[in-house]
């Protein structure tokens, strides 16, 4: 019954995204609603799509898993905002572009930068979209029994016939009202977990007490094979089986079940504190490498920086009248993802106390929609586990309408350009595509895989945008020498770090979470080699539509530029 809250997320997403449908006769009105969304709206719309799969669920589960170090990323996340707001967003309204490799063409004037910026829109778009469907599919087999399957089918049909019917304008409705939807449904149960626990709990929450002890009989359910050190001899029921652990490391493996009797050692995971330890209590993130404050840094570098090399994100600033109002979408929308990452507090510190086990399981991500039926078995827990099943399934579908939009303008109009027709073929098609890539990846960590789409957008569109906003020397061949070794040192590393499974330390810190290297790397790359040549002609031209007023006498109509291939 819990699933059926699916379903009227998934019918109010397909009718308010035909409200789209009458106005959709260009390719300006798919991608970026013919520049006519108001700041207010906009604002709520990036919000819903920003607060995706990882916001919603991800961030909770991290701190049940790593600690309240976790915290570190809703501040990088809003971070980012402000840097957009300073830096990148009415200088981007400016150019009259419709995608960033759009701007990429009409800033330095090489058809060549444009194809490899689609093509790393096509890297970050499918690096962000693949987790978002897997948590769809993870969620509703959580809460419903329903096969994994199920939920990625649902999630990639709700979001491709919305996109295909309206385009940005139908995006824009459905986040907007999907954000609206999120808030409620998040802070809703966070007040009733709240009043629902009772003061000992609070108490044990704001103060816990580290999770050494089995306290009854447990049941994990480990996702993925997992490496367990047990300190003392334990009794399990494997599979059904009683099995007798000597100590020593022993592997479980994924999908196995575990029971293990009340007042047993908790195993110990390598690289992984447990839950209320004074490591886990520390504020900096650490994941077992030993370099805390480094790998706080790096978290901070990829999620505020990458949000500004984000497509899915910096195309919403070209939906904004003019560079004022784009400016003003980046300020309220800093508002709004405060108000909603508040509450991320709330469910993390609860989930360390009332279901740490799942830092065994390995599945953090679901410890939000987990939480109410731990605390109330009755009808309370199984209403508002339904309202955060909704919540989470809003989050899945608002992020998702706005990284399908992105690749699918990055194919049907950066890579192959063709008509209205082909965008919505494509945005069909590119759906079955991230659908087929998400079966196969139910064990992955979604925050861990969103976290390096924003190391792959700070190491290479954030730099782009930055120099080609504010620097005049740019060049086209500097621009793309950069990209590409961003994008080597970004996802070259972090496939490489996959490969060889290093040990934990500062190898294994610097090949999963490389922008604290990649980026700086990026940027003097696109210095250096710029250095070495010339501005393409029309770069004055193209820095003054980029600064001045749109009101100016000297500046024309970015709308109408020869500068931006339509």
């Amino acid at each position: 019954m819990i699933a059926l809250a699916v379903v009227p997320v998934v019918l109010a997403t397909l009718l308010i995204g035909a409200r789209g449908v009458a106005a959709m006769r260009s390719t300006s009105d798919f991608l970026v609603a013919s520049r006519r969304v108001s700041p207010t709206l906009n604002a709520a719309a990036v919000s819903g799509e920003y607060l995706s799969a990882a916001s919603f669920l991800g961030i909770a589960g991290l701190v049940v898993k790593n600690g309240v170090g976790a915290l570190w990323y809703p501040v990088g996340f809003t971070a980012g905002y402000l840097l957009m707001l300073v830096l990148v967003a009415a200088p981007m309204r400016r150019t009259g572009a419709l995608t960033v490799p759009d701007f990429a063409e009409a800033r330095l004037g090489s058809v060549r930068l444009r194809r490899f910026s689609a093509v790393v829109v096509l890297v970050i778009a499918g690096l962000y979209l693949v987790p978002q469907f897997t948590a769809a599919g993870q969620v509703l087999t959580l809460v419903s029994g329903a096969p994994y399957w199920v939920g990625i089918v649902v999630a990639g049909a709700a979001v491709s016939i919305t996109l295909a019917l309206g385009g940005m304008r139908a995006a824009t409705y459905v986040q907007a009202f999907q954000f609206v939807l999120k808030l409620v449904l998040f802070i809703v149960p966070a007040v009733w977990l709240l009043v629902a626990v009772g003061a000992e709990t609070r108490a044990e929450a704001l103060r816990p007490a580290e999770y050494s002890i089995f306290p009854e009989p447990t049941s994990v359910t480990f996702r993925l094979d997992t490496r367990l050190q047990v300190t003392a001899p334990v009794t399990v029921v494997a599979q059904g089986v009683p099995t007798t652990l000597p100590p020593g490391e022993h592997v479980a493996p994924g999908e196995a079940t575990w029971v293990f009797p009340a007042g047993a050692a908790v195993p110990e995971i390598a690289g992984v504190a447990l839950p209320g330890s004074d490591t886990w209590q520390r504020p900096l993130l650490d994941g077992g490498n030993g370099h805390p404050l480094l790998a706080t840094w790096s978290i901070l570098v990829a999620t505020a920086l990458g949000t500004m090399g984000l497509p899915h994100v910096i195309v919403r600033f070209h939906t904004s009248p003019d560079g004022r109002a784009a400016r003003r979408t980046a300020a309220i929308t800093v508002g709004l993802l405060g108000s909603f990452y508040v509450f991320t507090v709330v469910y993390g510190l609860l989930g360390s106390v009332l279901l740490p086990e799942l830092y065994l399981s390995g599945a953090t991500d679901t410890a939000v929609v987990a939480l109410p039926s731990r605390v109330d078995g009755g009808v309370a827990g199984d209403l508002f586990t339904a309202l955060l099943t909704a919540g989470a399934f809003a989050a899945f579908l608002a992020t998702s309408l706005g990284l399908l939009l992105a690749l699918a303008g990055a194919v049907a109009h950066d890579l192959l350009p063709g008509s209205l027709r082909r965008l919505r073929l494509t945005a069909l098609l590119a759906a079955g595509v991230i659908v087929l890539c998400a079966l196969p990846a139910v064990r992955i960590d979604v925050g861990a895989v969103v976290t390096s789409a924003f190391a792959v957008a700070a190491s290479t569109f954030c730099p782009m945008l930055v120099l080609g906003i504010w620097w005049r020397r740019l060049t086209a061949r500097g621009a793309f020498a950069g990209m590409a070794i961003g994008l080597l040192s970004s996802a070259g590393v972090m496939a490489l770090g996959l490969v060889l499974r290093p040990e934990p330390g500062l190898a294994a810190l610097l090949l999963g979470q490389p922008a604290l290297f990649s980026v700086p790397l990026a940027f003097l790359t696109m210095i250096a080699v710029s250095l070495r040549g010339r501005p393409a002609p029309g770069s004055d031209a193209a820095m003054l539509r980029l600064h001045l007023d749109e009101t100016s006498p000297f500046v024309s109509d970015p709308d109408r530029s020869s500068a931006v291939r339509r």
